[in-house]
C-alpha cells in the first residue's frame, strides 16, 4: 500500500470478545478505523499514530498488537505451496531487518481444529531454514529479549500478517499475545493457576519478576489453583482466605496457609513480602483497599497482581473510570502501574501489574512523604 495513498499505519490489534459492544469507542480512543475483522477477535486498522496503541485509554482494551509490515490476502488451503511462497516472501522482505526470532502462530489460537497451528509451525520451521541460524537459537518464546525486535506471522483464513515488533511493544511473547494454558485436566485444582501462569509472563516482559524463593502474600486464595502454580515455580506462598484451600495442598513446602478473613489479616511486625497476588471476587474498590493496607509490608522494587473486576461497570466510559479510580489508589499507595491487560482467562476484567517504589512506606501502605506494509507474496 503507497503511502501517498494513506499515510496512517496499518496494525492488527486483538481485541476480546469480553468487550464486544465497545469497538467503536476503542477505535475512536486510538484514533483509528478498522479496516476489517479478521480470525476470531482480530481487527485490520489504519491508525494515525501508533503510540496510541500504548499509551491511550483504549490501549488496556487490546490484548494483543502488531505494525502490519507485509500481508497476503489469500485462501492458504487453496493457495498451492503457500508455505514456500510464504517462507520465501518473509526472507525477502525481513531478512535485512535480522530480527532476534521469527515466531508464527494462527489468527484464531484457540479454534479445536488444529490446521492453521500446524500451518503456522510448518511455516516457521521453513523460514527458519532461509533466516540466519542464530533465529534458530531461541527454542522457547519466552526466551526471547523483551526489547529486541521479533518477526512475527500470522496466518488463518484471511490468509498471511507480518510484522516486526518487541514483544514488550506488542505485549507478549507469542503470536497473539501470550500462550493459551490450558488446565482442564483432574489435577488441577482451578482454572485460576492457568489465570496466575499468564499473568505472570507480564512482569517477566518488564524485568521484575521474583525469583524463585520469593515470598507471595495471597489474598483470597482458596481453593488454591493460583497457590499451587506459585508453589510450583518454586515460590513462598502466604495464603489468605477464610475457605480452606484444596486438601491437595495440605503441608505442600513452602505454603502457610491461613484461615482468617482477608480484612482482618495483618501479619506478624517483621514480616514482609516480595509479591502481592489479589484475585478476590466483588467490588474491585474494595479490594485493591486490602492490597493498599498491606503495601507497606511489600519490599521495595516488589510487584502487585491485581484482578480488577469490572463490577456494575459496563461503558466504555465507566471501565475507564473504574481503573483509573483503582489505579489511582494504588499510586497513593506507592504502587505505580507498570501494565493494565486483558488474560485468556480473564472474564470482565482486566489484569494489573503493579510496582512499589523505593519511596518508604508505613505499616498502611501509605508513602511517608506524598508529593503532589506491502501486500502479496
Amino acid at each position: 500500500m503507497k503511502a501517498e495513498a494513506d499515510s496512517r499505519a496499518l496494525w492488527l490489534v486483538r481485541l476480546p470478545q469480553a468487550f464486544t459492544g465497545l469497538e467503536a469507542e476503542i477505535l475512536h480512543g486510538l484514533g483509528a478505523e478498522c479496516v476489517r475483522k479478521t480470525g476470531r477477535d482480530y481487527l485490520l486498522i489504519r491508525i494515525a499514530d501508533p503510540s496510541r496503541i500504548r499509551d491511550s485509554a483504549a490501549a488496556k482494551f487490546l490484548r494483543w498488537n502488531l505494525p502490519v509490515h507485509h500481508m497476503w490476502p489469500c485462501r492458504p488451503r487453496e493457495t498451492e505451496g503457500f508455505i514456500e511462497k510464504a517462507a520465501q516472501a518473509a526472507w525477502r522482505k525481513f531478512g535485512g531487518a535480522r530480527p532476534q526470532t521469527l515466531l508464527a502462530g494462527p489468527l484464531d489460537p484457540g479454534s479445536p481444529n488444529r490446521y492453521f497451528k500446524t500451518l503456522a509451525s510448518n511455516l516457521r520451521g521453513r523460514a527458519l531454514q532461509l533466516f540466519p541460524p542464530e533465529c534458530s537459537s531461541i527454542r522457547d518464546a519466552e526466551q526471547q529479549d523483551a526489547g529486541r525486535e521479533t518477526l512475527f506471522l500470522l496466518v488463518g483464513e484471511e490468509g498471511l500478517f507480518c510484522g516486526l515488533g518487541s514483544p514488550l511493544e506488542c505485549n507478549g511473547y507469542h503470536p497473539g499475545g501470550t500462550r493459551h494454558i490450558r488446565q482442564t485436566s483432574p489435577a488441577a485444582i482451578s482454572r485460576a493457576g492457568a489465570k496466575i501462569a499468564e499473568a505472570l509472563h507480564h512482569p517477566a516482559l518488564r524485568d521484575v519478576m521474583p525469583e524463585a524463593g520469593a515470598h507471595w502474600l495471597e489474598l483470597g486464595a482458596s481453593p488454591g489453583g493460583m497457590t499451587a502454580e506459585l508453589l510450583a515455580r518454586g515460590y513462598r506462598v502466604t495464603a489468605v482466605d477464610r475457605a480452606p484451600l484444596d486438601k491437595r495442598l495440605a503441608r505442600a513446602d513452602g505454603l502457610q496457609e491461613v484461615c482468617r478473613d482477608v480484612a482482618t489479616f495483618m501479619p506478624d511486625a517483621p514480616t514482609r513480602y516480595d509479591a502481592i497476588l489479589c484475585d478476590m471476587n466483588g467490588d474491585a474498590r474494595n479490594s485493591i483497599a486490602h492490597v493498599v493496607r498491606l503495601a507497606g509490608r511489600l519490599n521495595a522494587g516488589g510487584i502487585v497482581i491485581f484482578t480488577l473486576k469490572l463490577t456494575d461497570a459496563e461503558t466504555y466510559q465507566a471501565i475507564n473510570d473504574r481503573v483509573d479510580e483503582v489505579v489511582n489508589r494504588a499510586a497513593a499507595a506507592g504502587l505505580g502501574q507498570l501494565a493494565v491487560t486483558h488474560l485468556t482467562y480473564n472474564r470482565h476484567e482486566f489484569t494489573l501489574v503493579l510496582k512499589r517504589g523505593t519511596s518508604p512506606c508505613d505499616d498502611f501502605g501509605f508513602p511517608d512523604h506524598a508529593g503532589g506494509g506491502s501486500i502479496g507474496p
